[in-house]
């Protein structure tokens, strides 16, 4: 077994982690704070990842190296850069595969199903960034430097997923039968990713040869709109019948000058406005990984939001 170093400790690190440990390899969680999810394989450790130094120090050994950071969304273009130059020059110094969780984001508006060949055309400035990303590392691994892969996905939700988590966030409305808003039209198509299936791909990813020198879509289920999926929710839960309403623009736009979280979302918006939907199907193909069922990691989510104390609806 190897041994695995993932920068990141939210649910995208947390799962890649603890899946990597399931499978029997040495896991380092890097994390400024030192912290991590409780495994016997698992080794949290405090290091600053956008310190070439420091980062070079934790990873000392690795097989593999996830960039699993999470920077707050409004300071991607400050924190970005100096976390990805890092994590680049530690692969390439240490010969460890560099698996990035990336996003979406660098495709831009789509009017069909995203396929992993979509040329990264987007021009907002987080989309810019995510793109910059990821077309350094692919430079770097055909000009044989460093061994990278990368994943994407659409939004994330499954157990403890609350966080800037556009379900996760409503969880607690929903099973108290309170009505919600969502941002965008609540009817319209949009792929929704299971965290525990991003651990799978990224544990995959790092050790799977086929994945190195191209991008892949996590394993994500068909797509269901903002309002299918309270529906299906709160019938699971016992909950009465969602009652959704959405976000007005202006009132969006309002409480960004108030929230830099919330004045990011204008650039990001589209993929609630239209169909946002992913075609992982190439992934599945590869490597056998299904994506988890909708109402069965629905079950699993509502599992975790009882289980920490979010009301348990009827």
């Amino acid at each position: 077994m190897g041994t695995h170093v993932v920068v990141g400790a939210g649910a995208v690190g947390s799962a890649t982690a603890l899946e990597l440990a399931a499978r029997g390899h040495l896991v380092r969680v890097v994390t400024r704070s030192g912290s991590g999810p409780e495994h016997p394989q698992i080794e949290p450790v405090s290091a600053d990842a956008s310190d070439p130094i420091d980062l070079a120090r934790s990873a000392a050994g690795a097989d593999a190296l996830y960039n699993c950071a999470n920077p707050p969304y409004h300071r991607w273009p400050e924190l970005w850069p100096p976390i990805a130059a890092a994590l680049l020059s530690t692969a390439e110094r240490s010969g460890a595969v560099l698996v990035t969780m990336g996003n979406l984001y660098g495709c831009g508006p789509t009017d069909h199903p995203m396929v992993e060949g979509d040329p990264l055309a987007a021009t907002g400035t987080k989309g810019s960034i995510r793109a910059a990303m990821w077309t350094e590392a692919l430079a770097a691994h055909r000009s044989g430097r460093v061994r990278a892969t990368e994943a994407r996905a659409s939004d994330f939700f499954g157990p403890g997923v609350v966080e800037n988590s556009h379900f996760g966030r409503n969880m607690a409305a929903l099973l108290a039968g309170r009505k919600i808003r969502v941002i965008g039209r609540a009817d319209v198509p949009h792929s929704w990713t299971y965290i525990p299936d991003v651990g799978r791909a990224l544990a995959t990813m790092g050790t799977e040869p086929r994945a190195w020198g191209r991008p892949w879509h996590v394993p994500t289920a068909p797509p269901a709109s903002q309002r299918e999926m309270a529906e299906r929710f709160c019938r699971l839960a016992g909950a009465p019948t969602p009652r959704v309403g959405v976000v007005p623009s202006a009132a969006l736009s309002v409480a960004g000058l108030f929230s830099p979280e919330l004045r990011e979302l204008r650039e990001v918006r589209y993929q609630f406005d239209q169909a946002f939907v992913v075609d992982s199907s190439a992934f599945t193909a590869e490597f056998g990984l299904e994506p988890t069922p909708t109402d069965d990691a629905l079950e699993a989510t509502l599992a975790g939001a009882r289980s920490t104390g979010v009301p348990a609806g009827r």
